[in-house]
């Protein structure tokens, strides 16, 4: 079985490397063709509108415009039967659940690397939903990013994103106090010493990408 997939990736080298891993495969009975390269996700939805793409290989963080997981949304509007396989090298917590939530088929860590990308493509088309267990942990002042409550991280999104306090109450559908709460134990946490400190960090050091997500 020969299947057709566009590689989806704003850095070249990047592009070139997954090429090389699909032409690396020799007489398996799964094979992959390289239908195209798209630089940004608007030329990436493009060619699924003029090809006959089997599965995308494409990178969450696209530069400007859309990002992966928004262009995979279109292109499975256009083409629901076109498998849709996002990587990143990232550590922001919140992809994965959002990549669920777009039905995007499989997720592949660059820095994980919990299988090799040909098994989980492998997988991918013959019918599965292969995500990693965990994300990398990334140290966040005094602590790493894992000993920040789910709670936390979406507070964090909001500061991140410039919420006010009643911004972030009225979002998360919780108190003020409660708010002041998760703001303290998290300075407490990292050592930093405000809130924009704590901003700053997070987007600094990839913890937090997509700002957009807590509007």
């Amino acid at each position: 079985m020969i299947y057709q997939v566009l590689i989806a990736d704003d850095y070249r080298m990047i592009r070139e490397t997954f090429s090389s891993i699909l032409n690396s495969r020799q007489n398996a009975e799964i094979q992959y063709n390289i239908s195209g390269m798209a630089e940004n996700a608007a030329q990436a939805i493009e060619h699924c509108k003029e090809n006959h793409v089997d599965l995308v290989l494409m990178d969450v963080v696209m530069g400007s415009g859309k990002d992966g997981i928004e262009a995979a949304r279109a292109i499975k509007e256009i083409s629901p039967d076109t498998k849709i396989l996002l990587v990143t090298s990232m550590p922001e917590v919140s992809f994965i659940e959002r990549a669920k939530e777009a039905g995007i088929d499989s997720f592949w860590h660059k820095e994980l690397q919990e299988q090799p990308l040909l098994d989980v493509m492998d997988r991918t088309m013959r019918g599965e939903s292969i995500y990693p267990t965990q994300m990398p942990e990334v140290f966040f002042g005094n602590t790493v990013s894992t000993n920040l409550t789910a709670r936390e991280m979406q507070v964090l999104h909001c500061l991140v994103g410039g919420a006010s306090n009643s911004e972030i109450s009225e979002k998360l559908g919780i108190s003020e106090r409660v708010v002041k709460q998760h703001i303290t134990d998290m300075l407490t946490k990292t050592g930093f010493k405000s809130r924009l400190q704590l901003a700053v960090r997070a987007r600094g050091g990839g913890l937090v990408i997509n700002d957009s997500d807590a509007e």
